[in-house]
């Protein structure tokens, strides 16, 4: 049966999917366009796909937000996803055969949402741990970033779905970031910053590279002759640099750079402006030809050019239960457990009667962090479910929130609301044209809405939502709206405010996904019901629509709160305490103004320490928080954002069923004042990165303060001893070095453990790092055996950049082997010799 976008194509053989014949496709599919039909190709058909051409057999392109999940083309609950942990979590598994694996189910979902291309994955470093996306970026170090990186990349394309690398280059903190020029010597560049992405390309040959917002050194990203050289001249990238989403600015000047796809669409600086900037000569008509034949080579790698077989099959769908059991297992291996005095940790189940698990984040865990790269789950386990399923009926697990790390509304859901139309849980939502009729209306089982390439949305003219709202219990409710615009709220018939909201971020999509709030009070008795009605007048020409019906349901004062979390846990054999950030702290669009985490928390831990001397503290951020209270209890388990299955993978770590198997991808401080890279804060439109090479553990070790936790540190529930390493006592310049290092598991039982290995060259004649990681691998071990492992160090491990080359300064460096940055037990000299 013909499609809507093939029914005008000839029919066409299937090739195999060999360079020579998809060329040959190619060239002959850009022969048969004219220059507009060319030009059409290269802006979105809508906000999530390409446009199709039936004449040359082409369809649509179909693209989505990761990296965590494939989102699809609907933002909302309907259409559920997938949510593996962030990637910071994946990048602490140092793992590269479980993030392919990872790829691999995520290619999965893809298909099953008709997606061909996931944008993802983020491969700027952590320059700064207030960074907004730091938990969706894998690392502070290029090594381990490129590393893991091109795994992600290797485990989506193996199975014919294209990965994007993202953002190229320099947008490693939000503050301005579509308007910043972010300042980057070209040694610190190409050693840094670039090195992520040419491992991506050179290693993993990933079909797409997003372009950033920002501009670098001058020139915004969109523009950059950093498209061209080094992706494409050096690195040998055949792909479609794709725009961050209203990145391209300019029709002639980014058409004229290497920038092939200009998102979203349908409007944008191209189309009619870019045929003429060629019919006048500015902008020559081969560099068009060059944008479409990649285009074309792309269609042809993901199945949408007919006539040739796609670069790979299609992924068997993988079931739901298969599914989870990965989403639990990556968990697992991405937790980092950075404190266990007296081996606290794991606890036998057997010797518990009475558990505590306390805190904000207990009953209703943090799985992702906000913004584009997060997901509407199928379901998500919390720490307390997770902990009750696995101790069963035997154990009494009691909880208490005891404080909060948030304030405000939050989207009414479940059973608190019914859709007064058709009488389920959820909202009714309806909408209405210029007359005030409706057009369209839906069931929608939560209050958070959000509209995204959803055209529907852009043609009303007023979005109405209505809802039956049940208290709960008594006391004063707020009940209002968080979005930026024009709204009426009404409960019972009675205006609780009228009111256009203003921004309060200039970022686009700190308004969409962080807005402001506005709330009225109501006084309602337990079980009292009261219609609710919303309206928001549409912006004209809205690119989005985003907004909540939301609800602060009534609590008990702080002090309360707190003394009731402190007597269960004096009465009970172990304090949980699970604390952490929220979507409003750690999100695309906006930096974070602080380390510390929100609300009492801090408190609530040293107040729960103080009474029961067995307290383990389970800390839910996708990035660094101070913890100020490390020292006074057992055990500190870092979880990040761990994805839907996280209350079962906190409860597999914490009882011993699996390995907390993270070793950290980026330092944790003790204080704020002592981060040695902190500002995210431009100046006059710049971010200067003025500490040049010096970011991360290489800037801890230069400023020669100690963090709480350093980079690459881990304990796991063995210990292990490097008895020696081998490594060849001299080279020629530019060859590769194997080094071999020999591990004894002397803990109590079987492990795995992540050896690291850092370079230094104290006696330089350039600058240099105090040292810097230049390979790493895992071993496993059962007790007291002990294992060799062969770990590679690739030639550029020791080259800098310099006068435009890659050098190598001869001469005798250290070969550090360790399980951190700064426990390095091992060493071994290697002298590069003179060529």
């Amino acid at each position: 049966m013909a499609t809507a976008d093939s029914h005008a194509a000839p029919h066409r053989s299937r090739i195999e999917h060999q360079p020579e014949a998809v060329e040959r496709r190619v060239e002959e599919a850009l022969a048969a366009l004219s220059l507009e039909q060319k030009v059409r190709l290269l802006t979105g058909a809508d906000v999530w796909s390409t446009y199709p051409e039936p004449a040359i057999g082409l369809r649509r392109i179909v693209v989505s937000d990761g990296p965590v999940g494939v989102r699809g083309e609907q933002w909302d609950e309907r259409d559920p996803s997938v949510s593996l942990p962030s990637p910071t979590a994946l990048a602490a598994t140092w793992d590269e055969a479980l993030i392919e694996r990872a790829g691999a189910l995520l290619a999965s979902e893809a298909r099953r949402k008709g997606v061909d291309v996931v944008l993802g994955p983020t491969i700027n470093l952590h320059r700064s741990p207030l960074g907004g996306r730091h938990f969706e970026c894998f690392s502070e170090d290029p090594l381990l970033t490129g590393r893991i990186g091109a795994a992600y990349v290797r485990g989506l394309q193996a199975h014919g779905v294209g990965a994007t690398p993202k953002h190229y280059v320099g947008n490693d903190s939000e503050t301005e970031r579509f308007t910043v020029d972010v300042r980057i010597d070209q040694r610190t560049l190409r050693e840094l910053y670039l090195a992520p992405f040419e491992r991506t390309i050179v290693d993993a040959r990933a079909w797409l590279v997003m372009a950033a917002y920002n501009a670098v050194n001058g020139v915004t990203m969109t523009e950059s002759p950093l498209l061209a050289s080094p992706l494409d001249d050096e690195w040998g990238f055949d792909g479609v640099v794709v725009s961050d989403w209203t990145a391209t600015r300019s029709t002639a000047a980014a058409a004229r750079a290497r920038m092939d796809l200009a998102m979203p669409g349908p409007t944008g600086p191209w189309g009619d402006a870019l045929v003429a900037a060629v019919r006048s000569g500015e902008v020559p008509e081969k560099a068009i030809d060059e944008k479409v034949r990649r285009l074309l080579r792309l269609a042809a790698r993901v199945g949408a050019l007919e006539g040739v077989a796609p670069a790979a099959p299609a992924p068997a769908q993988l079931p739901a239960d298969a599914a989870a059991r990965l989403a639990r297992e990556v968990a697992a291996a991405s937790m980092v457990l950075v404190r266990n005095q007296g081996d606290a940790l794991p606890l036998d189940a057997s010797t518990l009667q009475r558990v505590a698990v306390i805190g904000p984040n207990a009953a209703e865990g943090r799985i992702q962090g906000g913004g584009s790269a997060s997901v509407h789950p199928h379901y998500a386990v919390s720490p307390l479910e997770g902990l009750r399923a696995a101790l069963g009926h035997r154990v009494e697990v009691r909880h208490a929130l005891g404080a909060r790390s948030h304030e405000g509304l939050v989207p009414v859901a479940g059973d608190q609301v019914t859709d007064p139309v058709t009488g389920e849980h959820g909202v009714h939502v309806r909408l209405l044209d210029a007359s005030g009729d409706a057009f369209h209306e839906e069931h929608r089982a939560v209050g958070k809405l959000t509209f995204i390439g959803d055209f529907r949305a852009n043609r009303a003219e007023t979005i109405e939502v209505t809802a039956r709202f049940r208290a709960a219990e008594a006391g004063r409710h707020r009940i209002g709206v968080a979005g930026v615009g024009a709204y009426r709220l009404t409960a019972g018939g009675q205006v609780l405010f009228e009111e256009t909201v203003a921004p309060d971020k200039d970022d686009m999509a700190a308004m969409l996904l962080a807005p402001p709030q506005r709330a009225a009070e109501l006084i309602l008795a337990a079980g009292q019901e009261v219609d609710l009605a919303l309206t928001h007048t549409v912006a004209p020409d809205a690119f989005a629509v985003a907004f909540s019906l939301g609800v602060e349901v009534p609590a008990l004062p702080d002090d309360e709160e707190l003394a009731r979390a402190v007597e269960l846990a004096r009465t009970s054999d172990v304090a949980i305490v699970v604390v952490g950030t929220t979507e409003a702290i750690e999100s695309e669009g906006f930096d974070r103004s602080s380390l510390a985490l929100p609300g009492r928390q801090d408190e609530l831990v040293s107040a729960i320490a103080a009474v029961n001397r067995r307290t383990l503290v389970v800390v839910n951020a996708g990035g660094p928080v101070t913890m100020p209270w490390r020292d006074e209890v057992d055990s500190v388990l870092l979880t990040w954002f761990p994805g839907q299955e996280m209350g079962n993978a906190v409860a597999d770590v914490l009882l011993g069923a699996a390995e907390p198997g993270g070793r950290l991808p980026t330092t944790w401080p003790s204080r704020e004042e002592d981060v040695p890279v902190l500002s995210t804060k431009p100046e006059n439109g710049k971010l200067v990165y003025a500490e040049g090479l010096h970011i991360g553990y290489r800037a801890w070790a230069r400023a020669g303060v100690a963090p709480a936790y350093p980079f690459g540190h881990g304990l796991g529930y063995t210990r292990w001893e490097i008895l020696d390493i081998d490594a060849p006592p001299s080279i020629a310049a530019g060859a590769p070095v194997e080094a071999r290092v020999r591990v004894r598991n002397t803990g109590p039982r079987r492990g795995r453990h992540v050896v690291q290995l850092y370079l230094s060259r104290p006696d330089s004649e350039i600058e240099r790092p105090v040292l810097w990681l230049a390979g790493f691998a895992a071993v496993e071990a059962e007790p007291d055996q002990a294992v060799e492992v062969v770990i590679p160090v690739a030639p550029r491990a020791f080259a800098h950049w310099a006068s435009g080359g890659w050098q190598v300064e001869p001469g005798a460096f250290t070969l550090h082997a360790g399980h951190s940055a700064t426990v390095l037990t091992r060493q071994a000299a290697v002298v590069i010799l003179e060529p």
